[in-house]
């Protein structure tokens, strides 16, 4: 049998999971435990069903049974707080919940006829990557940069619902069909296009699709002079935006317009830099930096490089690269009140100076108002949506901080830093004291990015928490060879909450780490 349902689809006879085309890595017994529930959706599992189907009647403990299901909900996108696909219902059982298309035939072919992600409440829509049609293969960076100051735009009407950079650039080099890209992100309308960069002419192609039928509802090419870009780049926004609100007020077209810099070279450069960044390696983080100070050094009022160069020192911090954390956090201070200073209004430069503010200089409540900011201006942001959860988990507000990380799951659910979500979420159900929650979302985000210290600190917490004292013990003692200078004390410096303080030193002691 094959279960369809949001985009997956579960082929029992090769017993496999499938999301699109591709296949979904799940343990045995957590395939088993899912397809168990597909097929009794019909009804409440009790904890006892559960057991004698997928463990043969032997003793299994909470813990474990909450543990599988915690990844079950995981692989499908769906979570412990939200329980949009699987349902707990306290002191009865578990439930399947989702809709669900059973039908004969290969999975991954099916899969296209099942139904979508749940479709946001306005017009959605996704921005692929567009073809670097240039000569020179290193102008990839441009054409990235030119999806990414669409999607920008786009972004800031707010009557659209727009899919973050990190999901669609998921599809980057690769033959795509337009109505499983629709059905995978959860949108109606995909822009797709390429871009020819040639001396000092530049022509953007673009097509509207509809997702759900294939229609083609705009097309169009711009040719412009280098020295023109944005007015270029306006006109794609203004007329995408027109091609799916015919009736849609000017107001909101020219909110979408924004002009960055006066030099295109500066331009060029803080392309390079953001191409750099989202390599997530140490080299390449040093060259951000150096190419978002050259930026600066051609455009002294260039705010969005100010912001990028100090958003690379936290992710200097976040990886474990810095090599002066004192001198790093003040040249990160210089950066970020520069680009405050210079632009109140740009989303993008808020939030990322928000979470600096807030991450790297300790001053959690005024990123916290740089993060609101953000999002009132664009609430498609899905990297304010993370900060914002972040700083919601700081200040103690946990059922904030959840509702923050799910909205940014919704906004980007291929983003490659999605286990910066997973981490937060641990931290949510841990401290609501849902050990098991926690060590099973802390657990995907290890998974996803083995090197993440942080997803490592709090699955140990969590586990200790929890009695499984060795593991977390063992968690923490390499936690502590890779960063010599942890301590319980560090702790206080970043929440707010007294309880929280508590029950996260509380964990550390029985792991073992060192006051």
């Amino acid at each position: 049998m094959r279960y369809l349902f949001e985009g997956y689809a579960i082929d029992t006879d090769r017993r496999e999971l499938y999301r699109g085309s591709d296949v979904v890595s799940i343990a045995p017994q957590v395939f088993d435990l899912l397809e168990y529930l597909l097929r009794n959706r019909g009804r409440v599992v009790s904890k006892d069903d559960l057991i004698s189907a997928i463990w043969n009647g032997r003793v299994v403990s909470d813990a474990a049974l909450t543990t599988r299901l915690n990844v079950a909900r995981s692989v499908v996108g769906d979570s412990g707080y939200e329980q949009r696909l699987i349902k707990t219902l306290p002191r009865k059982g578990f439930r399947f919940v989702g809709p669900v298309v059973e039908t004969p035939g290969s999975a991954c072919a099916a899969v296209a006829g099942s139904p979508a992600i749940a479709p946001a409440d306005r017009p959605s829509i996704a921005v692929l990557p567009f073809q670097n049609m240039s000569d020179d293969p290193e102008q990839e960076y441009f054409a990235d940069g030119m999806v990414e100051d669409i999607i920008t735009g786009l972004s800031r009407s707010k009557s659209l619902f727009v899919i973050a950079r990190h999901s669609t650039f998921a599809y980057k080099g690769k033959i795509v069909d337009i109505k499983q890209v629709g059905h995978e992100l959860g949108v109606r309308y995909v822009l797709e296009g390429s871009v020819r960069k040639a001396g000092n002419r530049v022509r953007i192609t673009g097509q509207l699709i509809d997702a759900t039928t294939g229609a083609h509802l705009w097309a169009d090419r711009f040719d412009s002079q280098l020295e023109d870009i944005f007015d270029l780049q306006d006109q794609v926004t203004s007329r995408v935006i027109g091609a799916i609100f015919p009736q849609l007020e000017r107001a909101e077209i020219e909110r979408a317009k924004r002009k960055p810099t006066e030099s295109l070279q500066a331009y060029d450069y803080y392309l390079r830099a953001l191409s750099s960044f989202y390599q997530f390696t140490r080299e390449q983080n040093i060259e951000a930096l150096r190419l978002s100070q050259a930026a600066n050094v051609i455009d002294p009022e260039f705010a969005a490089a100010y912001a990028i160069g100090a958003y690379s020192y936290l992710q200097r911090k976040v990886f474990g690269w810095r090599s002066d954390a004192a001198q790093e956090r003040v040249e990160a201070g210089r950066l970020v009140k520069r680009a405050i200073e210079l632009d109140k209004d740009d989303p993008t430069v808020l939030a990322r100076a928000g979470q600096v503010i807030s991450e790297l200089m300790g001053e959690v409540e005024e990123g916290a108002a740089l993060l609101s900011r953000a999002i009132n201006l664009d609430p498609n942001l899905a990297i304010a949506r993370y900060s914002r959860g972040g700083e919601h988990l700081l200040l103690g507000d946990v059922d904030a901080a959840l509702e923050q990380f799910h909205v940014a799951v919704r906004l980007s659910p291929l983003d490659p830093l999605l286990f910066f979500a997973q981490t937060g979420i641990a931290y949510a159900h841990f401290l609501a004291g849902r050990y098991d929650d926690g060590a099973a979302w802390a657990r995907s985000a290890v998974l996803q990015r083995p090197n993440y210290l942080n997803a490592h600190f709090i699955l140990a917490a969590c586990l200790a928490m929890s009695g499984r004292v060795e593991e977390a013990r063992g968690i923490f003692a390499r936690l502590v060879q890779l960063k010599p200078a942890l301590r319980i004390s560090r702790i206080k410096t970043k929440f707010r909450r007294a309880e929280d303080i508590e029950r996260l030193s509380q964990a550390c002691r029985i792991a073992g780490m060192p006051e």
